[in-house]
């Protein structure tokens, strides 16, 4: 796929732009951020419609990023790796509130608000349930973990609240997805530490229009446990694909 520089750095703007506002993104907005005319922007844009990345709602002169754009952006993200080991932030956070450590956006205060909270338990079913919960608070989307055989999941109330799920088609359609979302992780077995699915990518579910993200970590009940979270396509992928690796890799060292 040839594009240029510019061309990703549009698409990533599309998409986080998108993903913070939840509205199609105009070239207007992107020809102030770019400091160029926003008939170059739609030049660019239209390049990056051809090559299926970003898309037109017909009821908007803005794009939204299609499945195969949040692709090409997840596949080009840089590690977050950076984030968890900022002895500053660290600090920062120790005599913070924890309400304000959520909702302050950054990688390394919601990762030690994550930590706090998964090590105050003394038990491995309720360090996971704690992490599945923190992860509904840190991400707004659902949260999901394995343990032993059976499938725990929180935060319904906050995934549907979000304006995606306006239509009852598309909250069936997730419904379907999470009544046969337990027997395809034990039949599949996703082996990757960090496993996004993407819209159709999904196995199951492909018109539900939701991202699935879950991480593989070993506990005591399973070599394979999986904690994770499921939202709309529309989402800041950087930081809950940070948070949501860290979860596994932290229930893996305490359990």
């Amino acid at each position: 796929m040839e594009i240029s520089e510019r061309q990703k750095a549009i698409l990533c703007q599309i998409v986080e732009e998108y993903a913070e506002t939840a509205s199609p993104v105009g070239s207007v907005t992107l020809a102030k951020l770019f400091g160029v005319s926003p008939a170059t922007i739609r030049s660019e844009m239209a390049r990056l419609e051809v090559l299926g990345l970003i898309a037109q709602p017909h009821t908007s002169a803005g794009r939204v990023p299609t499945d195969a754009g949040y692709r090409f952006y997840v596949n080009n993200l840089e590690t977050q790796e950076d984030y968890w080991d900022d002895d500053t932030d660290a600090a920062y956070v120790a005599g913070l509130p924890e309400v304000q450590a959520i909702e302050s956006g950054q990688y390394g205060r919601a990762a030690h608000v994550l930590r706090r909270r998964i090590m105050s338990q003394s038990q491995a079913d309720t360090a996971i349930r704690q992490a599945v919960d923190s992860l509904v608070e840190l991400t707004g989307n659902l949260g999901l973990a394995t343990i032993g055989g059976q499938l725990y999941l929180s935060g319904l109330t906050r995934l549907f609240t979000q304006p995606e799920f306006t239509e009852t088609r598309r909250v069936q359609a997730v419904a379907r997805l999470l009544d046969n979302l337990e027997p395809w992780l034990r039949e599949a077995a996703p082996g990757e530490a960090l496993n996004i699915f993407i819209g159709h990518e999904n196995p199951i579910g492909k018109n539900s229009e939701v991202s699935l993200i879950i991480s593989k970590f070993r506990s005591p009940f399973s070599d394979r446990s999986y904690i994770g979270v499921l939202g709309p396509t529309r989402q800041n992928y950087s930081r809950v694909m940070a948070l949501v690796k860290h979860a596994g890799e932290m229930l893996e060292e305490i359990l």
